[in-house]
């Protein structure tokens, strides 16, 4: 593993997209402009990502997912058999449309915005998924990298509608295996190249928790009826496992929060992570990004002998915190983790969705370098 600094800082993934790359995605897409012109846009947008990170003082950097839609619609770019389906189309698939819509509508989704990687076919690698934006990024920056990629649960659910899915794979278990193979050989190709950590997201876990099998949240479109949470659970394990079987002394981690599509966090999932922990407990990574600066997060759980990603910033807030409170709250969490296990990073990422960001990037830097100052002054003491 690299060598970091004592209280490493660094963020989840997700930084807001600016208009111009937007609109430069938007050209691509339609065919009004050369791919070279979205690559020069891509370019700019990576340098300012880390251009604030080295300003605010961060120690292990990503390209903020800027070449993605959303942390795991993207992978429609590089799949064959994936297809983006927004929510509001996935309406044709759901038994009770109305109950989905005002679902929808409850949990603040934009419904017509946010789209979602189906399985249409078998899937083949087109491209890797995230490798290129890893040689991108080390052209702007000799910081340690930080990759970040959807976890093989949360692709293979989001990509399991039945009514579509099953010309292609008799089962989301068989859909899985071609998940967990193309994401083995992504972490071959991350390992190769050099990254200090590689983070798997898989949010939804909570909401398996959370909701006892009933449909809460989209976090994930699986439309099909669920299997018993602890199924679920076992298998996410599982595959996790087989996924980072390879990745040797390479720095892994799963980041696991209670969703991130909005600010009214009346519509977000709220529980304590203590029933997760046995699960967390199996899974062979170094490291668990869990979200605390929210109070629906509750109290922070012992690790084991894992490292801990402490969330000590919203993301989802306009307001800057107090370097002393993230103190704090790291000195409390001291007495559960090692100092040298223990990481700062916000709760989730600053702009989930390409669109629809949860802040602004001027706020997303003044809430790292208040991280930034709080990690200098644990140093100190």
């Amino acid at each position: 593993m690299s060598t970091l600094p004592l209280f490493p800082v660094t963020t989840v993934g997700s930084w807001p997209r600016p208009r111009a790359l937007l609109a430069a995605d938007r050209s691509r897409r339609s065919g009004e402009s050369p791919p070279a012109a979205w690559e020069a846009a891509l370019d700019r947008a990576v340098l300012e990502v880390v251009q604030a990170q080295h300003r605010a003082g961060v120690d292990l950097v990503t390209d903020g997912e800027q070449s993605r839609d959303n942390f795991y619609s993207f992978v429609a770019d590089k799949l064959d058999g994936v297809r983006l389906m927004s929510l509001a189309e996935m309406l044709e698939y759901v038994d009770d449309k109305e109950a989905f819509a005002r679902l929808l509508d409850t949990l603040d989704v934009p419904a017509y915005s946010i789209r979602n990687p189906t399985c249409v076919g078998r899937l083949k690698p087109r491209e890797p998924l995230t490798t290129d934006d890893v040689t991108r990024l080390r052209r702007f920056t000799d910081k340690p990298i930080k990759a970040t990629l959807p976890g093989p649960y949360i692709l293979t659910r989001a990509m399991w509608v039945p009514e579509v899915a099953r010309e292609a794979y008799p089962s989301k278990e068989a859909l899985g295996d071609d998940v967990v193979a193309i994401l083995r050989e992504e972490v071959a190709r991350l390992v190769a190249a050099g990254v200090a950590f590689i983070q798997f997201d898989e949010p939804v876990l909570t909401e398996l928790v959370f909701s006892q099998g009933q449909t809460r949240t989209f976090m994930c479109a699986s439309l099909a009826a669920r299997d018993d949470p602890a199924d679920e659970l076992r298998w996410a394990v599982e595959m996790l496992g087989r996924v980072v079987a390879d990745a040797g002394d390479t720095r892994t981690g799963v980041h696991v929060c209670r969703g991130n599509w909005s600010r009214d966090e009346r519509t977000l999932l709220r529980g304590g992570y203590a029933p997760l922990a046995p699960w967390f407990a199996q899974m062979p990574v170094t490291q668990l990004v869990l979200e605390y600066a929210t109070p629906r997060a509750g109290a922070v759980i012992a690790p084991g002998d894992k490292e801990l990603g402490l969330g000590v910033v919203n993301p989802r807030s306009d307001d800057v915190e107090d370097p002393a409170q993230i103190v704090a709250r790291a000195r409390e969490t001291l007495r559960l983790v090692p100092a040298e296990k223990l990481f700062l990073n916000p709760d989730c990422g600053f702009g989930t969705f390409a669109a629809r960001p949860i802040n602004e990037a001027a706020v997303a830097e003044r809430k790292l370098t208040v991280m930034a100052e709080a990690a200098r002054r644990l140093r100190a003491g």
